[in-house]
């Protein structure tokens, strides 16, 4: 399983950070060149129809080798990574025999990993870390994902007594800007369901997540000089500002968790005459979800109202929708997963998702899509780390859902 890390080392070596302005696909060119890596590399362990079609998406097949005819199984992971921070130079650090204690990532900057901020860390001790070096983020998200397919599928190749029936791979751009599943051929795919390798920590299991809304506002100011504004100057940035104070403070991301859904100002920029925010919406159950959206609508008729017609511009979006309604009548693939997981001996950890996968969207494309571990924590930062058993077990688990796919 030394191969898994072998990958990941590989694979985070490409910076294939996506763009929110962007409106190709993908979103950001040097995505390809971790594709037509990817697709050389399946081509070399023995998958004859690798390929990366015109818009990045990666899809590859290894036929069955047993004459039993089986579901097919598809797994999915996202090539790109945040745009959060940057995912350019990194530099992994391996961190052997965790002591559960503070780790340096960066003594210039004197950046830290703790467990007193991060305490997950101590379910690690004794383990072999994957660190960050402090000056970007690690890329396990979702490299450790694709690592892990891969590891899984040459193990598979190289045991030929491991019966099996047809496996489909697939990796996708922009998962990170919510448009992973915007091109993705189901029908070419061909898979009667899949899952996303691309969850958190071990034992995650995972059918629900989010229903997902952006909004990207812009604020009308009037400047003029300060000395001579009364009752002339309209200063956009307060308006702003007035604005987030009637969204619900108690929920904002930091103050969420479970089912409880948010209003996430992801973006704040401005001056007196003009300014821009960018907010996600995000809840599980619909009714709460509409009921956010509606209250965003209203606070900005209100602040229309007041300060005139055309201050406030609001596009609000739909992204994607909780993925639970399209498993539930198929939950023999959850019931799957988690036989394969406690087969590998890991405790499954069936929970919702604090935001979105590209199966979620899949779901509704008619290829029901759960999502499982990768083994990873902290993405989209430089605290980011996975621990190498993690990503062990999750070949583990991929090759015991093949297995028990009888």
């Amino acid at each position: 399983m030394d191969k898994v890390v072998e990958k990941f080392i590989r694979y985070v070596q490409f910076d294939t950070k996506s763009d929110f302005s962007s409106e190709a696909c993908p979103s950001t060119s040097k995505q390809l060149a971790l594709g037509e890596a990817l697709v050389k590399e399946l081509k070399a362990i023995g998958l004859q129809d690798a390929e990366m079609d015109e818009n990045g998406y990666v899809m590859a097949t290894l036929p069955a080798n047993m004459a039993e005819v089986t579901k097919t199984i598809g797994f999915i992971a996202h090539m790109d990574t945040s745009p959060d921070m940057s995912g350019a130079n990194v530099k992994p650090q391996f961190i052997e025999n965790y002591d559960g204690g503070d780790i340096l990532l960066n003594k210039e900057k004197n950046i830290v990993l703790s467990p007193k901020d991060f305490p997950d860390l101590k379910n690690y001790i004794g383990d072999t870390l994957i660190t960050t070096d402090g000056t970007t983020l690690l890329g396990a998200d979702n490299k450790a994902g694709i690592a892990e397919i891969i590891a899984a599928v040459e193990y598979l190749i190289q045991h030929p007594e491991i019966k099996h029936g047809t496996i489909k791979i697939g990796f996708t751009p922009d998962e990170e800007i919510g448009r992973g599943a915007d091109k993705f051929d189901v029908a070419k795919f061909n898979a009667d369901f899949a899952y996303t390798v691309d969850g958190g920590p071990i034992g995650e299991l995972e059918y629900e997540n989010f229903n997902a809304a952006g909004a990207k506002i812009v604020i009308h100011g009037r400047n003029v000089h300060p000395g001579a504004s009364k009752n002339k100057m309209k200063n956009s940035i307060l308006i702003a500002m007035e604005l987030h104070n009637m969204l619900p403070i108690a929920e904002r991301p930091e103050y969420t968790e479970g089912y409880e859904g948010f209003y996430h100002l992801n973006n704040f920029n401005g001056d007196v005459e003009e300014t821009a925010l960018v907010y996600i919406i995000r809840d599980h159950f619909k009714d709460r979800f509409e009921k956010k959206k509606q209250l965003l609508i209203e606070a900005v008729a209100f602040l229309n109202q007041k300060y005139g017609e055309g201050t406030i511009d609001l596009q609000l979006k739909d992204q994607y929708y909780n993925m639970k309604e399209k498993i539930e009548p198929v939950m023999e693939i959850v019931e799957l997963a988690k036989k394969a997981m406690l087969a590998a001996g890991v405790a499954p950890n069936i929970k919702p998702v604090r935001g979105g996968t590209d199966g979620a969207r899949l779901s509704y494309m008619g290829l029901p899509c759960p999502n499982i571990f990768t083994g990873g924590h902290n993405f989209h930062g430089k605290y980011e780390f996975i621990s190498v058993a993690a990503m062990t077990k999750a070949v583990e688990v991929i090759l015991k859902i093949v297995e028990l796919n009888q």
